[in-house]
């Protein structure tokens, strides 16, 4: 893939303040963490906007792996090869990477907004059947839940708890800012 000077200029300022974002974090209802982050992966949505799918795919798997790197005792929980990587891929590359897709509903929309708001949906919940199967498959394994719930509703009620409410606030302030930057949207200067 090649990349403008300007695309990736664009594309490590949008990690950078995601990656900063992702550190402001509304507390999480569980010990274990997944707390809501104040809209980490609307940068990552933008830079998908502006420079298409397979800018915002790549940037978003580079975020992926920032995250796992800030995260990565999380790995180190594995007790075999085979959870460590299951942990990488889909608690983190496969699960930020599917965020740079939120462009992909643009052609089927006559207006812009609409289009942002259903790719926000669609890729957010793609983040959350990640993390929901991580969940099932690694975390249960490791951790059995306190509650004695089964481990797909635990792990559905786990990763919900933290997912949803980032997509009603991303949502949020996308509709809120939509009209003041829609130039940034459209990708003019």
């Amino acid at each position: 893939m090649k990349m403008t000077t300007r695309q990736l200029v664009e594309s490590a300022i949008m990690i950078a303040i995601g990656t900063v974002l992702s550190f402001i974090t509304i507390a999480s209802p569980w010990k274990l963490g997944g707390g809501i982050t104040v809209c980490s992966m609307l940068p990552l949505v933008i830079l998908s906007f502006r420079h298409g799918t397979k800018i915002g795919v790549f940037a978003s798997c580079v975020y992926g792996l920032i995250q796992m790197i800030i995260g990565f005792s999380n790995v180190q929980y594995a007790s075999n090869f085979m959870m460590a990587v299951g942990i990488v891929l889909f608690d983190y590359i496969v699960a930020f990477g599917v965020v740079g897709f939120s462009a992909i509903f643009t052609p089927f929309f006559k207006k812009r907004l609409p289009a942002i708001l259903t790719g926000v949906l669609f890729t957010f919940v793609l983040r959350l059947a990640c993390h929901f199967m991580t969940g099932v498959w690694i975390w249960e394994a490791l951790w059995p839940n306190e509650l004695g719930w089964a481990s797909w509703l635990w792990s559905l009620a786990y990763n919900a708890s933290y997912m949803i409410p980032e997509i009603i606030l991303t949502s949020i302030v996308i509709i809120a800012s939509y009209k003041p930057l829609e130039k940034f949207w459209q990708n003019q200067k």
